[in-house]
């Protein structure tokens, strides 16, 4: 039994079939003389119409003022404490290195 129901014998099936060798391709249609004429022109919407607003956002606050001279001071306090505490691991470090190669050599 063959199957049946839609698209199994109809036109939509022909499109599939293999050529047959014996039969000559249809002819290509002549193409259009058509002529773009781009897309259709819009109205400007009214010069008064805005989208509409629906959350009001407030005015950004006043940052508070900042005095240059004392983050200036402050970043310096920072910086040789920062030095100080990596001077002392180094020397820590060093300390270290140097009684361990020495363990190992004597």
């Amino acid at each position: 039994m063959e199957p049946s129901g839609p698209g199994t014998d109809g036109w939509d099936q022909q499109v599939w079939r293999r050529p047959s060798w014996t039969e000559e391709p249809p002819a290509p249609s002549a193409p259009a003389d058509a002529v773009y004429t781009g897309p259709p022109r819009s109205e400007a919407p009214d010069a008064t119409w805005r989208p509409p607003t629906f959350i009001e956002v407030p005015p950004a606050r006043e940052l508070p003022h900042q005095d240059d001279v004392v983050i200036d001071a402050q970043e310096q306090q920072a910086r040789t404490v920062t030095y100080g505490v990596g001077l002392v691991t180094g020397a820590v470090a060093l300390i270290v290195l140097l009684i361990l190669c020495g363990r190992v050599l004597f």
